[in-house]
């Protein structure tokens, strides 16, 4: 009787339609573990371009510096060719021409300020990195270089004649990236000779140059300098404009801190009667020019 309770209980099993072979329970295991070695080498990927990308981005921070430095060096200079070179597999320069208007204003010691007519237009430097490979947030903004006074206009010997930020605004024109900008700014510098006071002011306009593309490089070639005199000034005005407003190119992309009317930065100046001294250099701004 126990024999014949045995021999049944084993029938009974050999036929449990639920029994998986080992052969199908080998399949099982191996699937599952491929794919969790997929998931792991996709996030593995992910979190390596992230971190190559994010590295490059902040090399890239202190080149666009380099570069904004650079430009002090090669304006003053008719002639003069500098080229900063940078490394990027996920990022690229650009050049955006007419992308603000600085204008200036005199006043004669009557209280009214009178247009100077001369032209103040000029593109700027962004190293872009599409959102996609990195993201610093929407609406980031980092002040590199001043750090503390953004001012249009600064003030001394040792003052730069250009901005230097790192900035993220989307939606933009031409698409969405992380950014890091070079606006060119205006120096102001004041001496006395004698008893004349004088005051002198630096300006460097950027201009599209031979983008040949055969090098990640930035190339800048001092052109000419032009200089404007006039006595018995005391204030003046100027006034920042961007005349690419609808594309996102703004007083919101421009982060100055001076003061700001209807889409226009300003900031005045006073000081005694004084002959002032504004100088405009325009630098030529080639990208890849050289392989």
């Amino acid at each position: 009787m126990k024999l014949f309770a045995r021999y049944h209980h084993k029938r009974k099993f050999l036929k449990d339609n639920r029994a998986v072979s080992p052969a199908i329970s080998t399949v099982i295991l191996t699937s599952a573990v491929i794919v969790l070695v997929l998931v792991a080498m996709v996030y593995a990927q992910n979190y390596l371009n992230v971190s190559v990308a994010q590295n490059e981005f902040s090399t890239n921070q202190q080149f666009m510096l380099t570069t904004g430095l650079q430009m002090d060096d090669v304006a003053w200079t008719v002639g003069r060719t500098q080229t900063v070179r940078y490394t990027s597999s996920f990022g690229k320069v650009a050049f955006d021409s007419q992308a603000i208007n600085y204008s200036m204003e005199i006043d004669n010691g009557s209280g009214v300020f009178v247009p100077v007519p001369i032209t103040l237009q000029s593109g700027i430097v962004l190293f872009n990195m599409p959102a996609k490979s990195y993201s610093l947030g929407n609406n980031y903004l980092q002040h590199i270089f001043p750090i503390t006074n953004t001012s249009f206009l600064q003030q001394g010997p040792s003052a730069p004649v250009s901005y230097v930020y790192s900035i993220e605004k989307i939606p933009m024109s031409d698409g969405s990236f992380a950014r890091v900008v070079i606006v060119p700014s205006i120096r102001m510098l004041s001496t006395y000779i004698g008893s004349q006071n004088y005051v002198e002011f630096y300006l460097p306009l950027l201009t599209n140059g031979t983008n040949r593309g055969l090098s990640q490089s930035v190339t800048m070639i001092g052109e000419h300098v032009t200089q404007y005199a006039k006595g018995g000034v005391t204030a003046v005005r100027f006034n920042a404009t961007f005349p690419r407003t609808s594309e996102g190119f703004n007083s919101g992309f421009f982060p100055f801190n001076n003061t700001l009317v209807s889409n226009q930065f300003t900031t005045t100046v006073t000081f005694p009667s004084s002959t002032v001294q504004f100088y405009v250099a325009n630098v030529s701004v080639s990208l890849g020019l050289y392989s």
